[in-house]
């Protein structure tokens, strides 16, 4: 069933936006001659060019369709992957983690951990990046894919090769550099075209005050349910949610996540560099105000009888309600024709953009930290620019597969938080010692890295396949501090564990290995590395300054919300 019929002019709308982003990346072609280019768009770019794309790198499928949804199920808790979630890693990263990053002149997350430790830290992070950025882009993909079939009637195959081949386009002919000028196009158009979704509904139900007035109390607050994981629908309490999301994995992606990160290395500066995700970090502040309004508006349009508002049946279960399509059905009520066209243009733009975050960050992986570190090390900068854009297509082909892979999934959203945590959760208590504990050692990090990831593994794992002997036995109580833990939940600890045991291992380990010398760890360890000096800086361009007022901000909104 056809929901949303486009115009002749919601097609000229969506047709300019392929030509013009393959033309930004035939524009950019000549500006891509090296390597530095083609991985780094050349190091050139300001703060605020690289702030947007930073935060248009995580702007895809799963953050604007996912979190509308999960509003409907969760209500404002879903602000928490906004705020408690997102802003204090960004104002981390952009203080205390970036001199070392940008410093080193590295390519690469794994590139880092190169220097820090030794090859083998590089090399199994950089191919578990590379699997889970694979499985990120398919899902992506199969999302894109299933609400344009599902919403405007578009064939599934077309829907997902289209947008492959248009992403596959652009950065194989501008690299980064196109990636990051097409992200910030795209970023422009998200808040264009769904920013007056949300508007529209809150006229509708009268105003703001509207809008929150009759949620259940466990919808319509942030902290003051959460003393009790009975208390929410996410069925967590507030040590999950600072323990486990604002600290474990938030801090694990935000700062260790190379899909985000190479953003801010492309900055000209490390001034620019270090207020790369505090300027993004204004906007994420903001996005709630798209994604969690319209999500609450569709909750109260589906619970008035005369409202006349739906959602549709999710294709692999018809029994239950689909939240993924809570926007595009908002799309279809409020907009008329052109204004749809820009609408379902936002979301393509959505989705490409987390897209082509996957696939630059994929290709700058495999090409240094994979093929020049282990297959062919004396490659020159024009074979590995070569090898970047070969990589770029393989990589689309294979999201592809694993686009057809998802499609076998019934609950295909309760894995993505699965996924962080089995990765980005561990790697960050390998990444918080090795950058200010110089003691740590390249065995310790390694061993703990591995046992870390595996006991996140497990435990997912565990529930799965045993979740009634781990209620029965206490474990599950033991392991999350409730006896019947939600996904979220489950997630949320198991990411905690993880960190926990490769803390504590690489902690213990490094007492009895060989570390590094002060002469090996220069620049790359607090102590070791050069302070920034900022005297001759006005205060207003300071990266403290920005911070600061980006942390009374975030204070201000969880206690209007509380």
């Amino acid at each position: 069933m056809t929901v949303i019929h486009l115009t002749t002019i919601d097609w000229i709308i969506i047709v300019l936006y392929f030509v013009a982003i393959i033309g930004i990346g035939l524009y950019l072609r000549r500006f891509t001659k090296t390597g530095e280019d083609f991985f780094m768009a050349g190091r050139r770019n300001s703060s605020w060019v690289a702030g947007l794309a930073f935060l248009s790198a995580n702007l895809g499928a799963l953050e604007i369709l996912g979190w509308t949804g999960g509003t409907m199920k969760y209500g404002m808790a879903v602000a928490h992957w906004y705020w408690i979630g997102a802003i204090p890693a960004m104002l981390f990263l952009g203080l205390y983690m970036m001199p070392f990053y940008y410093s080193s002149r590295i390519h690469s997350v794994p590139g880092y951990l190169k220097l820090r430790f030794d090859e083998r830290i590089r090399l199994l992070n950089a191919i578990s990046f590379a699997v889970m950025t694979l499985l990120m882009s398919g899902i992506n993909l199969y999302l894109m894919a299933l609400v344009f079939r599902t919403i405007l009637g578009w064939d599934w195959n077309v829907s997902m090769w289209v947008s492959a081949i248009a992403i596959a386009s652009y950065i194989t002919l501008g690299g980064l550099m196109s990636a990051i000028f097409t992200e910030i196009v795209q970023f422009f158009l998200i808040w264009a075209g769904l920013f007056l979704v949300s508007v529209l509904g809150v006229m509708e139900l009268g105003g703001p005050g509207e809008v929150f007035q009759g949620l259940p109390e466990n919808m319509g607050r942030l902290w003051s349910t959460l003393g009790s994981a009975e208390n929410n629908e996410m069925h967590v309490t507030w040590a999950g949610i600072v323990m486990g999301l604002g600290f474990v994995l938030s801090f694990g992606y935000w700062t260790t996540d190379f899909l985000v990160v190479q953003r801010a290395f492309s900055s000209k500066d490390l001034r620019s560099a270090r207020l790369t995700p505090i300027t993004a970090s204004f906007f994420k502040m903001a996005l709630p105000f798209i994604v969690v309004v319209a999500g609450l508006v569709a909750w109260k349009l589906t619970n008035q009888a005369h409202s006349g508002f739906q959602l549709l049946n999710h294709p692999n279960n018809p029994n239950e309600l689909w939240h993924d399509t809570a926007l595009p059905m908002l799309i279809a009520r409020y907009y008329p024709p052109g204004l749809v066209g820009l609408g379902i243009t936002a979301l393509l733009a959505g989705f490409m953009a987390g897209q082509a975050g996957n696939v630059s960050a994929f290709n700058t992986v495999w090409t240094y930290d994979i093929y020049r570190a282990v297959i062919r090390p004396k490659s020159s900068d024009a074979h590995l620019v070569w090898m970047g854009r070969v990589t770029t297509v393989v990589g689309i082909l294979l999201s592809v597969g694993t686009a057809y892979v998802a499609m076998q999934f019934n609950t295909i959203m309760d894995y993505i938080q699965a996924i962080f945590s089995w990765v980005n959760a561990p790697l960050f208590a390998t990444f918080l010692l090795g950058m200010f504990w110089k003691r740590t050692t390249s065995t310790a990090a390694f061993v703990g890295l591995i046992c870390g990831m595996i006991t996140s593994f497990s435990i997912f794992i565990g529930f799965k396949l045993f979740g009634p002997y781990m209620a029965s036995s206490g474990l599950a109580q033991l392991l999350t501090f409730s006896a019947d833990p939600s996904e979220m939940s489950r997630n949320l600890w198991q990411a905690t564990w993880g960190w926990g045991v490769c803390f504590a291992v690489t902690w213990g380990l490094s007492f009895v290995t060989k570390p590094k010398t002060d002469a090996e760890l220069q620049g790359l360890v607090k102590g070791l590395t050069p302070k920034t000096d900022e005297a001759q800086v006005p205060l207003i361009g300071r990266p403290g300054f920005w911070a600061a007022i980006a942390a009374v901000v975030l204070v201000a909104l969880n206690l209007y919300f509380w």
